[in-house]
């Protein structure tokens, strides 16, 4: 499983700035991402559709709109059974 994924649509004005700032997560974590397209997983599209972009880490919501940078990089530097719940 990828820890950190980006759901994304092709006419979502936020996604490119949410592109953009887990370029940033990646390279000050260490961390790759992946993006999934809604338009690609129905089942996702049913479940976010109406709050894209989402950050995914390691199979949970950590965020949606917007990309909350720092707390996204202290995360992932915590182990998951000590995160704080979101």
């Amino acid at each position: 499983m990828d820890r950190l994924v980006l759901v994304t649509s092709q006419h979502c004005h936020l996604c490119e700035e949410a592109r953009t700032a887990m370029r940033r997560v990646a390279e000050r974590s260490g961390v790759s991402w992946r993006e999934v397209d809604v338009g690609d997983e129905p089942d996702m599209a049913r479940e976010y559709g109406d709050r894209l972009p989402v950050v995914l880490l390691d199979g949970r919501e950590h965020g949606y709109w917007t990309v909350e940078e720092d707390r996204l990089v202290a995360d992932l530097e915590t182990p998951p059974g000590r995160r704080r719940p979101w």
